[in-house]
């Protein structure tokens, strides 16, 4: 289907205009004023905000193994209406993707559920090294470790491997950075004060600044004695921060890092009334890390902004908290949350594509996706920044059904969600004739 959009307030590249768009075969055909051209479907977005697709470059969709928790068609479908338009998904699944076969299944499945582009991270163990060479840096977004708790044999604490993994390397990595040996040192202390009845207030005491900055510290120490090409996901402190550098020539920046959703929105504060709702891991910290991370990502020391979308059932979240899992869903309303700071008038429109849909691409050197430009994939989201709905249960897509949002008012609404140039979301409606296609990488 040939598609034109007339009249839309373009987004792109930290400028706003008065485009027309027109698409065909799956992508950008021209972007110009008045665009005079027939199309089988017309857009008036007059009044509407036209933005890249964002791409989510950490979600935990579950499958295979965990689909009582989601799957990859019902989380897909959430980010979607969101605004996502392409994820990356993480390795701790079950099983794991420890192998090129269980990656590829992955894939596979995907390529059958999934509204959105996908691609799937390679996960490292202590003993799977010879796998993780194998894989292909065109065609998988980067390889993943885990530096801290993870399920299963994904905990990498063995510094001889991790010397391996990031000297040979020949695509990007990307760690979730928390000490293990710290944590289970605020663990023990702090059953020894409260037995098994801890108060989620304990957690950011036991998921510590100092387990983060000690496990970040090592991972860049490790990237720059090997030039490796680094991701630091969710950083959450404040002390972090000093590990990275200022500078949003990411094309040429070995050392990225992103923040999450809840660790901008969130503080300890929050867990009075949230409770185990908003135990991630990383935890969510003090009022002061939450600012400096605000401003590190307007100063362009953080590069990404993130999700690490991780449902858990109600009543898993619901258990006392050592044994309620740590994580929440957040793809359906992530853009929305940086639109709120957007009309409280604390990061601008630019700002938001730029960190949620360009940064992303240029990070992990997606191919043509994640901008407004003719010959790119039109992967491409409309807005209406003057429509407010309120988050229930009766409009939350996850499988999970409960968000830390509910109840909360939103200003903006995604009208349309456009991938590879078919409508698939559009006023509350879906259109899944079409699914997502794999991500390419231009290494």
């Amino acid at each position: 289907m040939q598609i034109l959009i007339k009249n839309a307030c373009v987004v792109n590249e930290n400028k706003i205009f008065s485009y027309d768009v027109l698409i065909r075969n799956e992508k950008i055909y021209k972007i110009a004023k008045n665009i005079d051209s027939y199309a089988e479907k017309v857009i008036d977005a007059d009044g509407l905000f036209l933005i890249p697709g964002v791409i989510d470059d950490q979600v935990h969709f579950r499958e295979p193994g965990l689909t009582h928790k989601a799957t990859i068609g019902t989380e897909s479908r959430a980010a979607i209406a969101g605004g996502i338009t392409s994820f990356m998904e993480m390795p701790n699944t079950k099983p794991q993707a420890l192998t090129q076969k269980l990656l590829e299944d992955k894939f596979k499945i995907a390529s059958e559920n999934s509204l959105a582009n996908f691609s799937f991270f390679m996960g490292a163990s202590n003993d799977n090294l010879d796998e993780i060479l194998k894989t292909n840096p065109k065609n998988v977004g980067a390889i993943k470790i885990f530096m801290g708790s993870s399920t299963g044999n994904m905990l990498v604490d063995n510094k001889k491997v991790l010397e391996e993994i990031f000297s040979k390397s020949k695509m990007p990595i990307a760690v979730h950075c928390e000490d293990e040996e710290t944590i289970q040192h605020n663990l023990n202390i702090a059953i020894k004060k409260y037995g098994k009845k801890i108060p989620i207030e304990e957690h950011p005491k036991i998921r510590s600044v100092e387990a983060c900055y000690k496990s970040s510290k090592l991972a860049v120490e490790l990237a720059k004695k090997h030039n490796t090409r680094l991701h630091i996901f969710h950083v959450s402190t404040e002390k972090e921060l000093e590990l990275f550098e200022n500078n949003n020539d990411l094309i040429n920046k070995k050392i990225t890092s992103e923040v999450c959703i809840h660790h901008l929105y969130f503080d300890e504060k929050d867990y009075k009334s949230k409770g185990n709702l908003i135990k991630w891991n990383p935890s969510v910290k003090k009022s002061s890390d939450r600012k400096a991370l605000f401003r590190a990502l307007l100063n362009d020391k953080i590069d990404v902004i993130a999700t690490d979308h991780a449902p858990h059932t109600l009543e898993e979240k619901n258990k006392n908290y050592l044994d309620a899992p740590s994580g929440g869903p957040l793809v359906q309303h992530a853009l929305n949350v940086m639109l709120d700071f957007y009309h409280k008038g604390e990061i601008s429109l630019e700002k938001i594509v730029e960190k949620m849909c360009h940064n992303p691409a240029i990070c992990f050197s997606i191919e043509k996706r994640g901008f407004i430009k003719e010959g790119y994939y039109a992967d491409l989201v409309l807005l209406d920044l003057n429509k407010s709905w309120q988050v229930s249960k009766n409009n939350i897509l996850y499988k999970c059904k409960w968000s830390p949002f509910e109840g909360k008012i939103f200003n903006s609404k995604v009208t349309h969600t456009i991938v590879n140039g078919n409508i698939v979301y559009e006023n509350g409606i879906f259109n899944e004739n079409k699914k997502g296609m794999r991500l390419m990488f231009e290494r």
